[in-house]
């Protein structure tokens, strides 16, 4: 079950959601995530176990819907004054905090959940800040490569890596950003013609 969206933002749906939120981070700071039950988390936000069954059907619809809150951007990128500038400094930053601890426990609070409306709820989040990104640099009047070419060959080859191997260093997220902006080790390289290549 997904969770439901608030019919009243600030209303008392918005309460419960951001007690029954408090409460699981609470809990995550005292306590192994294996050990963490909607009764305590219902204890500890002072509602029924009942009231959180309704609104997120399970645990792991839980703690996907309060990763997604944490994953939320809550800055614009920074202005480096370029565009290849604006996007290795958030490719930087976006690699180290997902390569975290936190950042790995969220990410697979989002993928284990059964509903991909949170996943998608990420993805979006990631686009949004490409297309900020993007904008900023059309404003300069410099060229920006489609957000789908970005999310391709910048975020997503971050992601696998942090999740199926190891932690992309900063070298390698600075390579994917140029490769991108069309200023990766091919495009700096001179080719050489076809006849040159066979005679080799």
């Amino acid at each position: 079950m997904a969770a439901k969206e608030n019919l009243r933002p600030g209303g008392r749906s918005a309460r419960v959601q951001a007690s029954v939120h408090k409460a699981v981070h609470a809990l995550l700071q005292t306590m192994e995530r294996a050990d963490v039950t909607i009764p305590l988390i219902a204890t500890e936000a002072g509602v029924t176990p009942s009231t959180i069954y309704r609104r997120w059907g399970d645990l792991q619809e839980l703690l996907a819907d309060v990763a997604v809150e944490r994953l939320r951007p809550d800055m614009v990128p920074v202005d480096t004054g370029s565009a290849r500038g604006d996007l290795e400094a958030w490719a930087e930053q976006y690699a180290e905090e997902m390569s975290s601890g936190i950042g790995r426990d969220m990410m697979r609070d989002v993928l284990a959940a059964q509903d991909s409306t949170n996943a998608c709820k990420c993805c979006a989040f990631t686009r949004e800040q490409m297309e900020l990104i993007g904008e900023r640099a059309r404003a300069r009047g410099e060229h920006f490569p489609s957000i789908d070419a970005v999310m391709d060959r910048v975020v997503a080859p971050i992601i696998y890596r942090i999740l199926f191997g190891d932690t992309p260093s900063a070298q390698r997220v600075r390579d994917l950003v140029a490769d991108v902006m069309g200023a990766g080790p091919e495009a700096t390289q001179p080719r050489q013609p076809a006849s040159a290549r066979k005679s080799g």
